[in-house]
């Protein structure tokens, strides 16, 4: 699948006669909120675990030094925290060209911090995008994370204010503390 899914996504769902939908955040989504929203909440979801395993070309890198960012990766009986945003359909106009770089948008169930459960859409990027790097050692990925920056800015930017967003949701997402421990140590 070509990086650039805008019109894929577009195609994907029906919002017809929906005035509202709630977008489930894991990654940069909870702290670049550049979009509006009529009500945001954190939330959960079930059965998926955070990863940098995503080239970025387009914001925290370019096609010859792409930067990492994060995907979710199935992996059953993980919860992967993050915000939870209510957003009118049109909200996705701009976020399907923002998110364009191999992501999709799929159905998700989320759960709020009270246990209350909602239908939501979430930004996945699959295996099956020429973008997915996959699996790499933690300390691998933080080297290519401190080297790459883009029209967003410096790659470490995006780890460093994640890590700190998940801090602030009271997430304790190794992999991402991992990254930033070496990111920090100069790995």
């Amino acid at each position: 699948m070509s990086t650039d899914t805008t019109e894929h996504n577009r195609n994907r769902q029906d919002f017809s006669g929906v005035e509202s939908i709630w977008l489930f955040g894991y990654g940069s989504l909870i702290y670049k909120v550049d979009f509006p929203f009529l009500e945001q909440r954190p939330a959960s979801i079930q059965g998926w675990a955070r990863r940098f395993w995503q080239a970025s070309h387009d914001h925290r890198g370019t096609p010859d030094a792409p930067g990492r960012v994060v995907t979710l990766i199935e992996q059953p009986g993980a919860e992967c925290k993050g915000m939870a945003f209510r957003v009118s359909p049109k909200v996705f106009e701009y976020l399907d060209v923002r998110e364009k770089n191999g992501y999709l948008r799929f159905s998700t169930t989320l759960s709020f911090e009270d246990g209350d459960p909602a239908e939501g859409l979430v930004y996945i990027a699959t295996e099956d995008n020429e973008a997915f790097l996959g699996h790499a050692p933690e300390a691998d990925i933080a080297r290519q994370i401190a080297a790459a920056s883009g029209p967003s800015g410096p790659n470490s930017e995006y780890l460093l204010r994640l890590a700190e967003s998940l801090r602030a949701l009271g997430d304790d997402c190794s992999h991402t503390f991992s990254i930033e421990t070496f990111l920090k140590a100069g790995s």
